[in-house]
């Protein structure tokens, strides 16, 4: 089980978790998921999955968010981004991985709100890169 207080630290199970230290793109492991009801999601979304997955060690689809952020959170993943989520995908994780010591923001960096649709979290030491990635094909 995953927990957070606002100042107090992230746990899980009771422990207290932590990011990871990386601080290399090329060198990390990121999560992503897809919406399947917005095409234009899913296409922009399959563009950032394929630019990443030329830029960092590894990458997962896994199917939850709200896990997503917990698994960056205690250090199973460095980075995690999505579109197209809701208050009650993103609000608890983003919690947990800043107490965590990682950074939650949208795509271009501007701080996290749960009334956007996108969501970065990372380890902080990737998150610049990884908005440089997301950045690549925002135009399109």
């Amino acid at each position: 089980m995953f927990s957070a207080e606002l100042g107090k630290g992230a746990f899980m199970n009771g422990e207290a978790i932590s990011v990871t230290g990386s601080s290399r793109l090329d060198e990390s492991h990121l999560v992503t998921g897809f919406v399947h009801d917005d095409a234009r999601m899913v296409e922009e979304n399959l563009r950032h999955f394929g630019d990443f997955v030329w830029r960092a060690r590894a990458v997962r689809r896994d199917g939850s968010a709200a896990l997503d952020l917990c698994y960056v959170a205690c250090g199973r993943f460095d980075g995690f981004w999505e579109l197209g989520l809701n208050p009650w995908d993103t609000a608890a994780g983003a919690l947990i991985v800043e107490e965590a010591g990682g950074r939650v923001t949208n795509f271009t960096g501007d701080e996290y709100s749960i009334y956007v649709k996108e969501i970065l979290a990372s380890n902080n030491g990737i998150h610049s890169e990884m908005l440089g990635v997301l950045s690549m094909n925002r135009s399109k």
